[in-house]
């Protein structure tokens, strides 16, 4: 079973650099040898070519703002059959990856998404306090989701 932790988001926006940190944090960890730690940043497309290239799961690390307290933690299990087509497939907003994936082929892994609730998204290149203790229980979220074999719920939240 191959597996594929991709860091998504922009150093350069405070908060929104959050999947980047966790996944540079992850990188340095031992994991198991199907496993795969990647930085993608702000390259959606690159991403998208790498979802279909034969992965069997995909955890895919951001900043997630969905109106809860900074430094909530999300688990999501997004429903790609019910996405758009992709407007702009150069965007890094994750629905617009996963619609563009949609069209490539390739198998399609099971994708989770691990986010976390911003503070802010202003032009800084530090996240913000309630983000950045968050990255911690983040990375003990992905460790947890590795070692699951069932499936999770549709949505589960977590404060930190």
């Amino acid at each position: 079973m191959r597996t594929l932790i991709a860091g998504v988001g922009n150093i350069f926006f405070g908060d929104d650099g959050f999947g980047v940190e966790v996944a540079r944090r992850l990188a340095l960890e031992r994991l198991p040898h199907h496993v795969k730690v990647a930085d993608y940043g702000i390259r959606g497309v690159h991403l998208a070519f790498e979802l279909v290239s034969g992965y069997d799961r995909a955890i895919v690390i951001d900043a997630v703002p969905r109106g809860g307290q900074a430094g909530t933690l999300y688990v999501i299990e997004p429903d790609l059959n019910a996405l758009a087509p992709a407007p702009d497939s150069h965007s890094m907003e994750l629905a617009n990856v996963f619609a563009f994936m949609k069209r490539l082929e390739g198998p399609r892994p099971e994708i989770t998404i691990v986010g976390c609730e911003p503070a802010s998204a202003i032009e800084r290149m530090e996240l913000s306090e309630p983000v950045r203790r968050a990255i911690e229980p983040a990375v003990a979220l992905v460790r947890s989701l590795l070692a699951r074999e069932t499936t999770l719920p549709l949505t589960q939240e977590t404060t930190t």
